[in-house]
């Protein structure tokens, strides 16, 4: 179970992202030919009208194969139903379903999380002696709201934030029976962890939320993994982290894995809200990846119908398929690098 949990999980994750392409193409009048999960052989699969639909063997990514949506396409076309015949606009709500629909599962997981345990709120239970926030005039029951202006809605933010800035002077603004209050401080070193730190305490646990606060909560969840990919980006394209840092379907699935054993104690229900926590983030990653303007990614045929639009008329499918092609060539590359890494960190 510790394996088919996860391989599961991970499988509705690509699910749902080409359910999106498949129901918006479907939504065009544009014929898909294959809709599937998975890569490689067939383990399963029947045809339904003019599509077929296929379990393939290996249990990571999926597709959504549309009429006429390559240059090398040899079948023949039906014209109304050609992905390339339709307008522009069509064409990118086609593309863009696929991780407009992650960011929808990752809401929903969200609300089924928030709903069920409750939100981290950033409200001090206690605060360590002879650190900066007590020295300040902190003390239990003070709600951050801001760190050098960043709104704080979650307590992860606070962590977040300090690992970004680990040095850096904090003007923090908090609550306090009513009254909003700031205090300057200046991080301390902490030899037993290694960090910086501020000197706050916090429970750890999670409260309950209204309906309405749930939904409100839910949508910051998004709000939150999505600029937690952006910076983590950020970072690899600024080389503050390595590629040997990245992890892939083998190694996330070996984290969902031991995941569901440490859950599996206390419960059933637990071993689904950590997946379900932690497919949040994995959902949302896929989405903020896919629409990078880059070739072989949906963002970079987004990128392509956009110049498309500025030029008002196409590239030449040949010429595009080619980049798509080069970009496919390096991605894999890349693949290959990361999945050694998971299993040298395996063994």
């Amino acid at each position: 179970m510790s394996i088919l949990l996860p391989v599961l999980v991970f499988g509705m994750i690509i699910f749902v992202h080409e359910l999106g392409h498949f129901l918006l193409a479907k939504k065009n009048g544009i014929g898909v030919l294959e809709f599937s999960l998975g890569f490689g052989p067939k383990l399963i699969s029947f045809q339904k009208g003019e599509t077929t639909y296929a379990i393939k063997c290996i249990p990571f990514g999926g597709s959504c194969m549309m009429m006429d949506e390559l240059a090398e396409d040899s079948y023949d076309i039906i014209p109304e139903k050609s992905f390339r015949n339709k307008s522009v606009w069509a064409r990118i709500s086609v593309i863009a379903a696929g991780p407009a629909f992650n960011f929808l599962l990752a809401f929903v997981l969200a609300v089924i999380v928030i709903g069920t345990v409750g939100i981290d709120r950033p409200v001090l239970t206690g605060v360590m002696e002879g650190f900066p926030a007590q020295e300040a005039g902190m003390e239990a029951g003070d709600r951050i709201t801001e760190i050098n202006g960043k709104k704080i809605v979650v307590y992860r933010d606070v962590s977040l934030y300090l690992a970004l800035h680990p040095q850096e002077d904090l003007l923090v603004t908090y609550e306090r029976d009513g009254q909003t209050r700031q205090v300057l401080l200046t991080p301390k070193y902490y030899e037993e962890t290694g960090t910086y730190m501020m000197g706050i305490q916090v429970s750890g646990l999670r409260d309950k939320t209204s309906v309405g606060e749930t939904l409100m909560y839910s949508a910051y969840e998004v709000k939150y993994w999505f600029d937690y990919t952006l910076t983590a980006l950020r970072m690899l394209v600024q080389g503050q982290i390595g590629v040997e840092s990245m992890t892939g379907p083998v190694g996330l699935v070996d984290t969902m894995s031991d995941m569901v054993e440490e859950s599996s104690q206390d419960g059933l229900l637990y071993v689904f809200l950590n997946l379900f926590n932690f497919s949040i983030l994995l959902s949302v990653n896929l989405g903020v990846i896919n629409l990078l303007p880059l070739p072989a990614l949906d963002g970079g045929r987004i990128f392509f119908f956009i110049i498309e639009l500025v030029r008002g008329k196409p590239i030449d499918p040949e010429k595009e398929g080619m980049v798509h092609m080069a970009g496919m060539a390096l991605l894999m590359v890349l693949m290959v690098v990361v999945l050694y890494q998971d299993i040298a960190r395996m063994l």
